[in-house]
């Protein structure tokens, strides 16, 4: 039995690699929610088929999955196993899913902390623009805000991703994929008092030329030290929420979605691969669709 999954398993594998383009990661996590329920069926001794695994088994699998592991881990296999046996009725090699009656359990998804536009400027009005470390944390926290980037996409930022004519910085996010992004003449102006006034001045390391972000040895930053900079921050100014380079992402796009700018627009912008990733942000203050409604609806 056990070979007959790996044959259907290598089969998925491969059309989720060519067909969906996929990267091996994201491949292994698929691949590894179904090696649950394999595992699930050998240590009950089931010997059943891709093809004619029913709702029973799963139901049972889904039942031992609930009392081992939280809502959302449940809720990512849940979500793993749908997608195989879709494809195997894609493929004509079932006619039904045995997922039909299997629903995800609701996870409450944790949203971080937001910051308002006022904590935003207070953390970096904080910021000790005396030392040449400040003048770089400055244009770190203004560029992670107003282009909402993740903490890698900020630290692997380089001088040549920086298009400032054009108004754009180059972006390179998850699985590679790249992006153009806005930037405002405000942050340029201090990524160029950062890149004029201290990086010139660094001994900076070999293969770290074009690395735009610099420590003191002239190297790129670490993803943590971009962490304690922001903790430490918080910390002078008795801010009392929890934050992380991914507040500033998360506030940029909500700050967006409240003034008006509209999902599709925040989607390319923050270089999520599905709009439903984006949504998320739709639940967080509904007070500004009430505004939007009354101003665009024809019967309003």
């Amino acid at each position: 039995m056990n070979n007959e999954w790996q044959t259907y398993i290598k089969e998925y594998q491969n059309y989720l690699k060519l067909e969906r383009g996929l990267s091996d990661n994201t491949i292994a996590n698929y691949t590894f929610d179904i090696e649950k329920l394999v595992n699930f069926l050998i240590e009950k001794n089931i010997e059943v088929s891709p093809i004619k695994i029913g709702e029973d088994e799963v139901l049972q699998f889904i039942y031992e999955l609930a009392s081992k592991v939280n809502a959302r881990s449940q809720s990512r296999v849940i979500s793993g196993l749908k997608s195989f046996f879709s494809y195997l009725i894609f493929e004509d090699y079932r006619e039904t899913t045995p997922m039909e009656l299997i629903e995800v359990p609701k996870t409450g998804r944790k949203l971080p902390d937001t910051l308002s536009t006022s904590e935003i400027d207070g953390l970096i009005a904080a910021i000790d623009l005396s030392t040449p470390e400040g003048e770089r944390n400055r244009a770190m926290l203004e560029t992670l805000y107003s282009c909402g980037l993740r903490v890698s996409e900020l630290t692997n930022l380089k001088i040549s991703d920086l298009f400032f004519e054009e108004g754009f910085v180059k972006v390179t996010g998850k699985g590679d994929k790249q992006r153009f992004v806005p930037i405002g003449p405000s942050t340029e102006k201090f990524i160029n008092l950062y890149r004029n006034e201290i990086r010139n001045h660094l001994k900076i390391q070999k293969g770290h030329e074009d690395t735009l972000f610099l420590n003191r040895r002239g190297k790129q930053l670490t993803r943590a030290m971009v962490f304690t900079i922001i903790k430490d921050l918080a910390v002078k100014i008795g801010l009392k929420k929890t934050i992380s380079p991914h507040t500033f992402r998360h506030s940029f796009a909500t700050h967006l979605l409240e003034n008006g700018a509209d999902l599709r627009s925040i989607q390319l912008m923050l270089g999520h691969e599905s709009i439903t990733t984006t949504e998320v942000y739709m639940h967080l203050d509904r007070s500004h669709l009430r505004k939007v409604l009354s101003e665009f609806h024809p019967r309003r």
